[in-house]
């Protein structure tokens, strides 16, 4: 594969986020589920209505929110990952992950991606700024893989279509 074929920082980069605009809408309709459900349970206190939250939600409830939107992720990009190769953002600018070695995805693999993208996140995003410097445009999470990403024709989605 040459080069030309690698999909780049900045393609990856739009890809990811509108990935993540798509998971922030599941999350703050599951926010806003969860503050009326803790709300039906809260008598109102204060004179005020807007005091019926007591300011601030418990640190209980904020770390339950923050564990499924975490497993909400992992299902995200597993699935799309491990099923087709692409998520929805990829989709649209013409990306698609395979293993390192050409072969199509697996689950296990797109699991295994995932929890690279965690590692990739820990020192200040690091491991996705490292896709705009490597010869392959691997982020952290790629290698730990064992994956690439690859542009595809559009309207073609066969692996025989890779550019």
């Amino acid at each position: 594969m040459t080069e030309e074929r690698f999909g780049g920082f900045w393609r990856r980069a739009v890809a990811y986020g509108i990935d993540k605009a798509i998971l922030q809408i599941f999350y703050i309709i599951l926010f806003i589920f969860g503050f009326l459900i803790q709300g039906v349970n809260q008598p109102v206190r204060g004179w005020m209505a807007m005091d019926l939250y007591n300011g601030f939600p418990d640190i209980g409830v904020i770390w339950i929110y923050y564990l499924i939107t975490l497993f909400l992720d992992m299902i995200y990009f597993t699935w799309f990952h491990g099923s087709v190769g692409q998520t929805p953002g990829k989709m649209m600018l013409g990306l698609r992950v395979v293993q390192a070695t050409g072969g199509p995805m697996t689950f296990g693999r797109a699991f295994l991606r995932w929890v690279g993208y965690l590692i990739s996140k820990l020192a200040v995003y690091l491991g996705f700024i490292w896709i705009a410097f490597d010869r392959r445009k691997q982020g952290w999470h790629d290698k730990i893989a064992g994956t690439i990403v690859v542009t595809v024709k559009k309207g073609l989605d066969k692996e025989s279509d890779i550019i």
